[in-house]
């Protein structure tokens, strides 16, 4: 029998080390691209798609002590051009009455009220409260499940770790599709089509960018 030759016997490992980087970094992605999938098209037919939110009201009062006690860092919050976290005791009221998280967020302080704002996926929220009299309301709107997945898609309101996460999937699904491209290269000598496709799939959207998109 003979040796391989050196060429084939390169040609096989890089083979080998492509099909790992290639099922490992699949593997990693193949959640996500589901859900980008997924959510891919029901944002391509947002329009199309009803949406029925549901709202959220309450109000209620913070006693005196509380009030006298905000109006006394209202100075300090608008030496801050007016962008300021609401004092610990106001986020523990908050917490307590409706079960509502505020911490780590910038309210937004003037002379007659302070308002939150509280984005997240699938909805939105706010905070008011009157410094004049104590009264303080919060509205939260409910867009669906629907509407949390497309925000996940887009990353909108998402937080530091989605975004990470997006950040981390993006490498992975670029180092899939780079070693995919590279495997079609290898066994594209069998495989007469290999390349007519792969221009298919660049020339394709840009005729319709060029066509179709004003």
């Amino acid at each position: 029998m003979t040796a391989p030759r050196p060429d084939n016997r390169r040609r096989a490992y890089w083979l080998k080390t492509l099909h790992e980087w290639h099922w490992v970094s699949s593997a990693i992605c193949l959640i996500g691209m589901i859900l980008f999938s997924v959510t891919g098209f029901t944002l391509n037919h947002a329009g199309q798609i009803e949406a029925r939110p549901a709202v959220t009201k309450l109000s209620g009062s913070v006693d005196e002590a509380l009030r006298a006690q905000l109006e006394k860092q209202l100075p300090a919050a608008k030496a801050l051009k007016g962008k300021a976290p609401l004092p610990a005791e106001l986020q523990a009221w908050v917490q307590k009455h409706w079960d509502v998280g505020t911490a780590g967020r910038e309210a937004e302080w003037s002379d007659d009220e302070i308002y939150l704002s509280l984005p997240r996926p699938g909805g939105d929220a706010w905070l008011r409260l009157s410094l004049a009299d104590g009264e303080i309301e919060y509205e939260r709107t409910d867009r669906g499940w629907l509407s949390y997945f497309n925000d996940l898609h887009k990353g909108r309101n998402t937080g530091a770790a989605w975004s990470w996460f997006i950040d981390i999937f993006a490498g992975a699904a670029l180092v899939f599709s780079i070693t995919g491209l590279f495997i079609l290269k290898m066994h594209a000598g069998n495989r007469p089509f290999t390349w007519p496709m792969v221009g298919m799939g660049l020339v394709v959207p840009v005729l319709l960018a060029l066509l179709f998109i004003h």
